[in-house]
């Protein structure tokens, strides 16, 4: 290719499609909105596959650098019922199959691995339009604007890039998670960092929930599930974080107050997550000079695979790139086919958010960790 590949987002996908294009010798710019890596807090632990994940950072030259960042022991898994009583405590297994980390760690050691100026901050994209034969001008809200011959759209959820190529837009789950941060969890919160164990635990009934993992430094990160109408939170000012964080403990009246200490003693503001969906089957016709990735392409219910698939395309449509680069068309058209297919079977597989609040919870959990 003569000219670069134009990457629209930050992420995982579109650093590991940056990277794979670096290695091949083929230029890319990417476009992110945020004004620098560290203008959020970048989600929490990742359990990263063998069947995706891991081959995408292979694919990167990656493995050895990812190896580094492994969090050990954090497959534990607990799960207590409301009155703080453990109904099943798996430990860890010590294979390192499908290893913890950090996203926020994965995301910089991509970032590390491009050569300097790849990724060109602040650029929010306010408007993409097709100029016929392949070409896409670009604008961004700070004034700049680019045309390109390849544009990739791994912009997440609400993608900017995804128009040009679908009608879809995502739908709301019907659960929403609200997170917050406990610090120094053994040292500053021992009851809680004992709750929570080496993993993660969860306490699951119908319609609610709380999820915990531990992070590192003992870090705690606390996840609040709730099966309500968006409208329901819509009374609740997030702007205020004690009366929000107050009201949403109001939902567990009764539970033990060790495992509502995980919310009301939160060192950061709670923050409020609509969980969406694109349609399983989602899918587009070629549409020259364009493509998506990662939640763009195939957004789901948080299940373990987004951040692996986005991984996983990222490095596979690099691959296409580099072997068709002088028949762009046709590395698309292969890279697409094949995304279809597999995040179809990745969505036959996975949990149904909902059923994790359902009301046979939690007992279809223990029974799935029986092999019943």
């Amino acid at each position: 290719m003569t000219t670069p590949v134009t990457i629209i987002g930050a992420g995982l996908g579109g650093l590991v499609l940056a990277r794979v294009l670096h290695l091949h010798g083929i230029a890319s710019e990417v476009y992110e909105a945020e004004s620098s890596p560290s203008a959020r807090m970048q989600g929490g632990l990742l359990d990263i596959r063998d069947h995706n994940g891991q081959p995408a950072l292979e694919v990167a030259g990656l493995t050895e650098e990812f190896r580094k960042l492994v969090l050990e022991g954090r497959k534990a898994m607990r799960l207590l019922n409301r009155k703080g009583h453990v109904l099943l405590d798996v430990p860890d297994d010590g294979t390192g199959a499908n290893p913890e980390v950090q996203r926020g760690e994965l995301r910089q050691m991509l970032l590390d691995s491009l050569p300097v100026g790849t990724v060109r901050w602040s650029h929010k994209v306010s408007d993409v339009r097709s100029l016929g034969a392949g070409r896409h001008e670009v604008a961004f809200a700070n004034g700049a604007t680019l045309v390109t011959s390849l544009l990739v759209g791994a912009d997440g959820a609400w993608s900017r890039v995804r128009p040009l190529l679908s009608g879809a837009t995502p739908e709301y789950t019907g659960v929403s998670f609200i997170d917050t941060h406990l610090f120094d969890g053994d040292n500053r919160h021992p009851t809680s960092a004992k709750t929570v164990g080496g993993g993660t635990m969860m306490v699951l009934e119908p319609g609610k929930g709380i999820v915990a993992h531990r992070e590192r430094g003992g870090n705690l990160h606390t996840w609040v599930m709730l099966d309500r109408p968006q409208n329901w939170f819509a009374d609740i000012d997030f702007t205020d974080p004690g009366a929000a964080t107050a009201r949403i403990v109001q939902e567990f009246d009764g539970w033990a107050p060790k495992l509502t200490a995980l919310v009301t003693d939160g060192e950061t503001p709670p923050v409020l997550r609509h969980i969406h969906t694109l349609p399983a089957e989602h899918r587009w016709h070629r549409t020259a000079g364009v493509t998506l990735l990662g939640d763009a392409a195939h957004l789901t219910a948080p299940n373990g695979e987004g951040a692996n698939l986005a991984l996983y395309d990222g490095a596979e449509l690099g691959k296409a790139i580099a072997a068709h680069s002088h028949d762009i068309e046709s590395a698309l058209a292969a890279y697409e086919q094949a995304m279809f297919v597999r995040t179809e079977a990745a969505n036959a597989e996975a949990y149904e958010l909902r059923d994790m609040l359902g009301d046979s919870t939690p007992h279809n959990l223990i029974n799935a960790f029986a092999g019943s």
